[in-house]
């Protein structure tokens, strides 16, 4: 996403250079963008062949929209399956509490922005060795 949302492209970001920008593999990369696509958070600039733009402005995109295009917010089973549990709807000593930590959790991603992320990473690493990708 950082990669994404830094293309001064008009036409967005090509997935090869994505990837080689953050010395990943394509086929790792693959996966990534279908859930960010799925997800709403990216899409194609102009259809097949044409890179990748995201959706919203950066300071509008939140770690939390980032986070749950690949995973929900599971802090322990109970909370997201009453069924997973025969006490966790009336008798559990714990659930407020993990109630209270997932909430927190959420506030925590909500709060920080893309734009954030990027504003606070900025940094160039022409010191580091490209990695070999095959």
């Amino acid at each position: 996403m950082v990669e994404i949302a830094r293309s001064n492209e008009p036409n967005g970001i090509l997935q090869k250079d994505i990837a080689k920008n953050q010395h990943i593999s394509l086929k790792y990369l693959d996966p990534i963008i279908l859930d960010l696509k799925q997800k709403g958070l990216i899409v194609n600039s102009g259809g097949r062949g044409s890179g990748y733009i995201i959706t919203r402005p950066a300071e509008e995109i939140t770690m939390l929209d980032i986070y749950t295009a690949f995973e929900q917010i599971t802090i322990i089973e109970c909370i997201s399956n009453p069924c997973y549990c025969d006490r966790s709807m009336n008798n559990c000593k714990g659930r407020s509490y993990w109630n209270e930590f997932r909430s927190e959790f959420c506030d925590i991603l909500q709060k920080k922005t893309l734009a954030q992320i990027i504003h606070d990473t900025y940094y160039e690493c022409n010191h580091v060795d490209p990695v070999q990708i095959n």
